[in-house]
């Protein structure tokens, strides 16, 4: 089929075209609509090494923000930081301390496939696997171009258990990070006791009992310091009204997208429709089609 026959064909059938597109329109916006909206809580956080007491450098002769120009990655106690958000002791203490289990069985049970769960025998209780899939989609971690800074956002469908989430793995994620560096100060000391008990010689008792002073130092910096990990720049907060999803903006995309679809759908018809009617044989030149009745 040539193009200007494809144009003619949609152009004929432009009103159908038109129909398809508003309702599909009315479809998707209709899901949009019915869907439930969630709330985000959000905390702005910077890494403890650059704004406050290095505890990193305390307990290592090396430094650990010592990446190139260009490696922009977070490292040190902040790295840390920012996995434990996300590890599976961060989804267990959900479970354990938070109703998520309970809101992710209840989604299941009201949602379209809960009947044919219940009708095959699937499993509609939560565990633990569908605690860490729900924490690793619904906690994002966003740096922020101009500054050093990260925002923390957490989504759930009720404002208070959003908020009270996303303290919560704060607190675990910066609990985890202060323990590790307390328990490795505590272990460098017993050893440099145990090496000084042992030690006679004048100039390298000198050096361990710098390297001692070293890991006490650290260890009075980790339980002094309010953050060794994570400074909390922004405290969390939850927004008044949910805003995810974002109708108005997926309303937009859906005035674009619906067309499109629609007018696609008719090309490719129209293509078939083409493709199986009958094309006519061309006839050779200077050739005489017999007729009936001809002498």
């Amino acid at each position: 089929m040539s193009l200007d026959q494809l144009l003619r064909d949609l152009w004929r059938c432009r009103w159908r075209v038109a129909v398809a597109a508003l309702l599909l329109y009315a479809a998707l916006a209709g899901i949009l609509l019915s869907l439930p909206r969630r709330y985000l809580a959000q905390a702005i956080v910077a890494p403890a090494e650059t704004t406050g007491i290095a505890t990193s450098t305390l307990l290592s002769p090396v430094p650990l923000l010592s990446g190139g120009l260009l490696d922009d990655r977070p490292t040190g106690n902040f790295a840390v930081y920012l996995d434990a958000l996300r590890a599976p002791e961060a989804a267990a203490m959900l479970a354990r301390d938070t109703g998520l289990l309970a809101h992710l069985t209840q989604r299941r049970q009201a949602g379209p496939l809960g009947p044919l769960r219940r009708a095959l025998g699937l499993r509609i209780e939560a565990d633990l696997d569908d605690a860490q899939t729900w924490l690793e989609e619904n906690l994002v971690a966003t740096r922020n171009i101009a500054t050093v800074t990260v925002t923390l956002t957490l989504a759930h469908r009720d404002r208070a258990a959003a908020l009270d989430m996303l303290r919560r793995l704060h607190a675990l994620a910066e609990a985890k990070v202060r323990a590790d560096l307390a328990e490795l100060a505590r272990r460098r000391s017993v050893a440099l006791e145990a090496r000084l008990a042992e030690e006679r010689d004048l100039f390298l008792r000198n050096a361990l009992y710098e390297l001692l002073a070293q890991q006490q130092r650290g260890a009075l910096v980790v339980a002094a310091d309010e953050a060794v990990a994570a400074r909390v720049v922004s405290a969390p907060m939850v927004e008044l009204r949910p805003s995810l999803p974002n109708r108005s903006l997926l309303l937009l995309l859906f005035a674009v997208v619906a067309p499109l679809v629609a007018l696609l759908g008719a090309a490719a018809l129209a293509l078939l429709r083409g493709a199986a009617r009958p094309q006519p044989v061309p006839r050779a030149p200077g050739l005489a089609v017999p007729t009936l009745g001809a002498e």
